[in-house]
């Protein structure tokens, strides 16, 4: 009888409650979140006010924009009938937040376009062209040999600066059909800082000091208070020497130009890339997508906070039970953000499905 009712008090949901502070610092009313048992069913927390939004490409059309929601992080479906939401747009989208509430898009035609392009909205609907940056890739210090090739332009506005962080990836030794991966284990991320955009405060510069190749780094604060950490991928081919290659790291420092130190372990398995981040609506954990390329499927990772524990959720199976994650097929990176509801009620109206673009309208789709 013990054991039955403990098996039965170990099945029962617990109830907990986890106060919140507000942006202001206020605190707000307490909410009621649900634990179960490892691989119970679970239902996922939704936030009324909360949503999110991942502007991203697809296998068949790369670079081109298009756009998924999710009302709790995990659960992702695809708007605008799954046409695209742009004819204009190009690029690995990424989207920043600056503290106006303008959002900055940024893209590029493909790697050896020598211009970063800039795109703003107010409304994540409508995009209009801002303004270009070409980066003097001869004058890298640290970095000579440097390709006139540009990957994934990536944009992050650190609220704590009021700047914009402009990255990317550039290769310095060109690939061979005997070699290929020459040309993607000598990638390093650049940077260069610029307040609006339109003005950049000093030439590019590598963002890590370690002699290894890194593409697809996102940055973001710490949830410690201070310091930054940088999401990369590491590039070099996995093999028994390099068993974190081609995974999802993270390198956190005490600012956001570093220095950073060596990533830790693994985030992802082998031949992830792609590495997206936002808070669940509860702010209990980090949920950090990455895709399986080329098109695969996307794998999440999750955890309380930046320094771990992170571990892999199950999804995309085939199996409903096992899934606490779903994610459309044929889905390529991209950025995920959260938006607030009235936002995500605003693009399903804008987009809505069985709206059809003419395919002569986007770009670069193939």
């Amino acid at each position: 009888m013990r054991l039955a009712s403990a098996a039965a008090a170990a099945l029962r949901m617990v109830t907990i409650v986890v106060a919140t502070i507000g942006a202001a610092g206020s605190a707000q009313q307490p909410r009621t979140i649900q634990a179960v048992p490892p691989g119970a069913p679970e239902t996922p927390y939704v936030d009324s006010t909360k949503a999110y939004l991942f502007a991203h490409m697809t296998k068949a059309h790369y670079g081109v924009l298009y756009y998924s929601v999710s009302l709790d992080g995990l659960h992702w479906q695809r708007i605008n009938g799954g046409n695209p939401v742009s004819a204009d747009y190009h690029g690995h989208a990424s989207i920043a937040r600056s503290a106006d509430a303008r959002y900055f898009l940024v893209g590029n035609k493909s790697d050896d376009d020598p211009l970063i392009r800039f795109w703003t909205s107010t409304d994540l609907i409508r995009w209009t062209p801002y303004g270009t940056y070409r980066p003097d890739l001869a004058a890298v210090p640290g970095y000579p040999h440097a390709l006139p090739r540009i990957g994934a332009p990536k944009l992050f506005f650190d609220t704590r600066s009021g700047q914009f962080m402009l990255s990317w990836h550039t290769p310095s030794v060109p690939g061979s059909a005997s070699d290929p991966e020459a040309y993607w284990t000598s990638q390093r991320t650049l940077y260069v800082l610029s307040k609006d955009l339109k003005t950049f405060a000093a030439p590019p510069k590598r963002l890590f000091s370690w002699d290894m190749a890194t593409i697809d780094t996102v940055v973001r604060p710490n949830d410690t208070g201070t310091g930054y950490c940088a999401i990369i991928k590491d590039e070099r081919y996995p093999s028994a020497q390099w068993i974190t290659g081609k995974t999802i790291r993270i390198s956190c420092a005490p600012t956001l130009l570093g220095p950073y130190p060596l990533p830790g372990p693994p985030l992802s398995p082998n031949f992830r890339e792609a590495p997206t981040l936002i808070r669940a609506p509860d702010d209990r954990n980090w949920l950090l997508y990455y895709e399986q390329y080329a098109g695969t499927s996307y794998g999440l990772s999750k955890a309380p906070r930046l320094s771990g524990p992170w571990y892999q959720v199950s999804g995309n199976t085939g199996v409903p039970e096992w899934d606490r994650y779903t994610m459309p097929p044929d889905l390529r990176h991209g950025s995920m953000i959260e938006i607030s509801r009235r936002q995500y009620d605003a693009l399903l109206a804008a987009f809505p499905d069985g709206h059809a673009t003419d395919a002569a309208e986007v770009p670069h789709a193939r």
